[in-house]
């Protein structure tokens, strides 16, 4: 360790009491954190890229440092789609410390990490106060059946006005209007459930069928439109 020639001269003064850092919530406990062992939590990050051209939602879980779990969720960008898959490789294993210090391909996924990073290591974990946390798994079950991610996509002009394309019960394919043209409500397709019905044998139009519910007052529709087409 090299000093200063002012801090050579400087008299020594002994150091008080060590007291540790302030200790934060984990999964039931408290913990001073002093490496990177100490850390434990599920929680969420949410970031995007310079030009936010796209957007990503991060889950990780964490046991004694190391990232047992992640999910990688993106919206917006069809390259960043690529670059999650190669990061759902790359996360798990390492330590959070590892993680953030880790170029994740894409910027929305790097700034995620970032974001989660100090949620985490402050305490702020989704499992905080949950005695042991989450299982192993717990980030996929917040994808439901079917395995998909929550998507919302609208669209919306002055001259047609609105079109809902995507909800999160699934592909939506009608919208309801009543006798004003206003939208009462939608028909869906859950296209996770079509997927594992065809893949079970099941014929795709009696997938599509099986799969189809509506929202809101559909049935009481004076007229149906296609969001999709004119």
């Amino acid at each position: 360790m090299i000093y200063s020639g002012e801090v050579e001269h400087m008299c020594p003064v002994a150091k008080g009491a060590y007291h540790g850092p302030a200790p934060i919530p984990e999964e039931g406990k408290w913990v001073q954190v002093k490496e990177n062992g100490d850390i434990s939590g599920l929680t969420h990050g949410v970031g995007w890229c310079a030009p936010q051209q796209g957007a990503c939602k991060l889950t990780l879980n964490v046991k004694d440092g190391i990232i047992e779990e992640a999910l990688i969720e993106t919206v917006g960008c069809s390259g960043m789609t690529h670059s999650a898959a190669m990061a759902a490789e790359i996360l798990q294993g390492k330590t959070l410390l590892e993680a953030l210090n880790t170029d994740l391909v894409c910027d929305a996924i790097n700034t995620a990490m970032r974001e989660l990073f100090l949620q985490i290591v402050y305490g702020r974990s989704q499992t905080a106060f949950s005695e042991g946390g989450l299982p192993i798994g717990a980030g996929l079950e917040d994808l439901g059946k079917g395995l998909r991610s929550q998507v919302g996509t609208m669209y919306g002009t002055k001259a047609k006005g609105v079109r809902f394309l995507e909800m999160a019960e699934g592909y939506v394919t009608r919208l309801a209007l009543d006798k004003d043209d206003l939208v009462i409500g939608y028909e869906f397709v859950h296209l996770g459930k079509v997927m594992a019905a065809v893949k079970k044998g099941t014929d795709a139009n009696e997938a599509i069928k099986a799969a189809t519910g509506s929202y809101g007052r559909f049935a009481e529709a004076v007229k149906y439109i296609d969001p999709r087409e004119e």
